[in-house]
C-alpha cells in the first residue's frame, strides 16, 4: 500500500465514526489478546512468587476465610487481600488452574491500555476542537498507538500474565490517574485558549460550544456537593490500590496529583473542586474495613508484617537482598519499555516542561503531555530513592511512558491536513516537516505543543537502529551468557539446539534494517510502527515458545512428582522438600510442605522425625537425588517414587 493510499484509508475512516470506534475496540482486543490473553493459561505457575499468591488465594476459596490470608498454614501478610479475592473468585468461576491464578492480572492490564485509549482520544478531539480544524484519524490512531505502545512492552507483558498483585496494583493506580485527569479536564471553568491569545484564534472560550471537554456534558456546577463522575472513579480506583498494596496505592497517585496541581498553580482550586475531604471518606469507608478486621482478628502480627516489614522497612532498608545500585530504574526503564524506551528522552523534551507559563496558560485538557510526565518522574524518583529495588516497583510508570511516546508520534501525525500558509503563532513561526519528512518551507502547522526539531527526531531514530542492533547481537550469544540454573541443568543447552535465540536475533536484525531504510528516507511515521511489529513476532516467535522451553525444564518436573505425591501419599504422611523451596509443590499438592533449605538440617530433621513419629511409620521427601547422600541416606534406604527433570520424590521409612 502507497503512504497516499494509506493516508486516504485514514481519513475514510476518520469521516466514519461508527466505523472507528468498531475497529478501534477490535484493534484493543487484538493487542490485548496477544499480550495478555494469548496462552495464558498453558504454562505452569512459575516458582517463586505467582505460587505464594494463588495458594492463599485458593485457601481463601477453600475455607471461606475472606479475612486473613494463609500459605502452607501460616498467615501471609505480605499484601492486602483484593488480589487473593480476585484470584478466589476466578477459582469460583474457572476452578482452580493456571488461568484463574493470572486472569485478573490479565483484565487489570487490558483495562488500563483501553482507558488509556479514550484518554488520548479524546484529548486529541479536544485539541482539534481549541484549533477549529478536525483530522479524526490522527487522534483515533494515536490512541491505538498508545495501547499498543503500552501492551506491546516487555514489562507490561510479564507483569500482566502473572499472577502476582503488580499489575492489579498499577491497574488500579494508572486507571486512577487516568480518571483524575479527566475529571480534571471536564472540571475546566477558565476561559478557553483562544480567549488567551494562543494560537491566534478567538472566540474559543467557555462560551464557545466547541470548548466544553465534552460537548454531551454540562461544565459541572461548582456549588454542587459531589464531585464529576470521573473524580469518584478515582476514589474508588485509589481504594483499591490500597487494597492490593497498602499505603502505597494513595501515596503515589497523592504524590503525581499533588506535584502537577503544585507546578501549575491549582493547588486549591483543584483540591476544594474535587471535594477531597468526601473523597477521603470514600477511600478510607471502601478500603479500611478489611485492614479493620484483620487487624481485629490478627493483631500486632499484622500490624508488624505488613506495615513494619512489607512497606517501611522495604522503602528504609534493603529487604530479601533486594538491593541495587542509584542507576537500576534507569536500566530496567531501558530495557522493560523497550524498544520505545530510546524516544522517551525526546518526548519529554518536546514538552519543554521548564516552561511553566506556557504550560499555565493552555487549557486543562491540552495539559495530558505534561501530567504525564509527572507521572513518569514522580514514580521514577520515589523507587530510585527507597532501598529495596525491584523491577516490578516501576511498573505504574509504563502506561505513562506509553503515552509520552504516543503524543510524541501525534505531533508527526498533525502534519498531515493541518498545515497553514503564511500564518504566525504566539511562539513564532515552525517550519514543518511532513509525516514522511518532506520539508514544505511555504507551510506553517500551528499545534498547542511546542515545537518538534526534525533533526531531534532524526538523531534519536538512529540511537533507535543502534540499541536494536545491540539487542540483536546479544541474542546470538544468550546461551552462551546465561548461567547453570540447577533446577533446569539442560536448559542452556535445549536453548542453543532451539534456535530461539537467533531467530530472536535475526528478528531485531532485520527490524534494524528496515529502521535504517526508513530514516536514510525520512519516512518518519513508521518507525514506532516497525518497532511494534518486530516486538509483536519476537513475542509471538520467540519469547513464547523459550517460556514453554523453561516451562518444560524448570516447572513440568515439580508438577508431575507433585501429582505422584498426591497419588501415593498415605493418610498423615508428611511430604518435605530438602534444599530448596518451591511453593508450586504446595499449590499443585494442595497440601502442607515442610520446607527445609540446608541439606545438613534435612538429615537431622528426618532422623528426629524417627525417634518422636508414631503414624505413619514413613516420610516422603523431594530433593535433588544429590542430596540424599549428603543427609546420610543410601539408596537400600528408601523407595524412589519418581524421578523427573532435576529432582527425585522417595518415600522413607521411619526406623527407630
Amino acid at each position: 500500500m502507497t503512504i497516499r493510499a494509506f493516508d486516504q484509508l485514514l481519513n475514510n475512516i476518520g469521516k466514519r465514526p461508527a466505523l472507528a470506534v468498531m475497529l478501534s475496540i477490535l484493534w484493543l482486543i487484538l493487542i490485548g489478546g496477544i499480550a495478555f490473553f494469548w496462552h495464558l493459561g498453558s504454562i505452569g505457575l512459575i516458582d517463586e512468587t505467582e505460587p505464594l499468591f494463588a495458594e492463599a488465594s485458593r485457601q481463601m476459596y477453600v475455607t471461606g476465610d475472606w479475612i486473613t490470608p494463609f500459605f502452607n498454614g501460616e498467615t501471609r501478610f505480605d499484601k492486602p487481600a483484593l488480589i487473593y479475592w480476585c484470584q478466589a473468585i476466578a477459582y469460583s468461576i474457572l476452578g482452580v488452574n493456571e488461568w484463574a491464578v493470572r486472569l485478573p492480572s490479565a483484565i487489570a492490564a487490558m483495562g488500563v491500555i483501553s482507558l488509556a485509549f479514550y484518554t488520548v482520544q479524546w484529548h486529541l478531539s479536544r485539541e482539534d476542537a481549541l484549533k477549529q480544524a478536525s483530522y479524526p484519524p490522527r487522534r483515533w490512531f494515536t490512541a491505538c498507538l498508545v495501547a499498543a505502545i503500552m501492551a506491546l512492552s516487555p514489562e507490561m507483558i510479564v507483569w500482566g500474565r502473572t499472577g502476582v498483585s503488580d499489575m492489579l496494583l498499577t491497574g488500579c493506580i494508572a486507571s486512577a490517574l487516568l480518571c483524575f485527569f479527566l475529571g480534571y479536564a471536564i472540571g475546566d471553568k477558565g476561559q478557553g485558549i483562544g480567549d488567551r491569545g494562543q494560537g491566534g484564534q478567538e472566540g474559543l472560550g467557555r462560551n464557545s460550544p466547541s470548548s466544553s471537554p465534552d460537548s454531551r456534558s454540562p461544565i459541572p456546577n461548582p456549588q454542587s456537593p459531589i464531585p464529576n463522575n470521573w473524580y469518584l472513579a478515582c476514589y474508588v480506583l485509589i481504594a483499591g490500590g490500597i487494597l492490593t498494596k497498602g499505603p502505597v496505592g494513595i501515596v503515589l497517585p497523592g504524590l503525581i496529583i499533588g506535584v502537577f496541581l503544585l507546578y501549575l498553580g491549582k493547588l486549591r482550586e483543584v483540591v476544594r473542586e474535587m471535594r477531597l475531604l468526601l473523597g477521603m471518606l470514600i477511600i478510607l469507608g471502601l478500603s479500611l474495613p478489611w485492614y479493620v478486621l484483620v487487624i481485629w482478628r490478627n493483631g500486632w502480627n499484622f500490624i508488624n508484617a505488613f506495615f513494619g516489614y512489607h512497606n517501611i522497612e522495604r522503602f528504609t532498608e534493603v529487604v530479601n537482598g533486594h538491593t541495587a545500585p542509584w542507576y537500576f530504574y534507569f536500566l530496567v526503564v531501558l530495557l522493560g519499555f523497550a524498544p520505545y524506551s530510546v524516544y522517551l528522552p525526546l518526548s519529554m523534551a518536546r514538552l519543554k516542561f521548564w516552561q511553566r507559563k506556557y504550560w499555565r496558560s493552555q487549557e486543562r485538557s491540552q495539559q495530558l503531555g505534561l501530567f504525564a510526565f509527572f507521572w513518569f518522574v514522580s514514580i521514577f524518583g520515589f523507587f530510585t530513592i527507597a532501598v529495596t529495588k525491584l523491577p516490578s516497583y516501576v511498573l505504574p510508570l509504563m502506561p505513562a511512558a506509553a503515552i509520552l511516546v504516543g503524543l510524541l508520534w501525534s505531533d508527526l501525525l498533525g502534519g498531515v491536513g493541518e498545515w497553514r500558509s503564511g500564518r504566525v503563532g504566539a511562539r513564532g513561526p515552525l517550519w514543518g516537516w511532513g509525516l514522511w519528512g518532506s520539508r514544505r518551507n511555504s507551510e506553517l502547522f500551528i499545534s498547542p505543543h511546542l515545537p518538534l526539531s526534525p533533526s531531534s527526531l532524526l538523531w534519536t531514530g538512529w540511537i533507535n537502529v543502534v540499541f536494536i542492533s545491540a539487542i540483536a547481537v546479544a541474542l546470538f550469544y544468550v546461551p552462551q551468557l546465561i548461567g547453570i540454573d540447577p533446577a533446569a541443568p539442560q536448559f542452556r543447552q535445549l536453548l542453543q539446539q532451539s534456535g530461539l535465540t537467533a531467530l530472536g536475533g535475526i528478528i531485531w536484525l532485520v527490524c534494524a534494517v528496515i529502521l535504517a531504510t526508513l530514516l536514510l528516507r525520512r519516512r518518519w511515521r513508521f518507525l514506532i510502527g516497525v518497532n511494534m511489529v518486530a516486538f509483536a513476532a519476537f513475542l509471538i516467535f520467540v519469547l513464547t515458545p523459550a517460556l514453554f522451553l523453561v516451562d518444560q525444564e524448570r516447572q513440568l518436573p515439580l508438577r508431575e512428582l507433585s501429582a505422584i505425591a498426591v497419588q501415593t501419599q498415605k493418610p498423615g504422611e508428611e511430604l518435605v522438600m530438602v534444599g530448596f523451596k518451591k511453593p508450586t509443590v504446595v499449590f499443585y499438592t494442595q497440601r502442607p510442605v515442610t520446607f527445609i533449605k540446608m541439606t545438613a538440617a534435612g538429615g537431622e530433621y528426618i532422623r528426629s522425625q524417627a525417634v518422636n513419629k508414631t503414624q505413619p511409620a514413613s516420610i516422603l521427601v523431594l530433593a535433588q537425588p544429590k542430596k540424599f547422600p549428603e543427609m546420610g541416606l543410601h539408596s537400600s534406604d528408601y523407595q524412589s517414587l519418581g524421578k523427573s527433570g532435576a529432582y527425585e520424590l522417595i518415600r522413607l521409612p521411619l526406623i527407630r
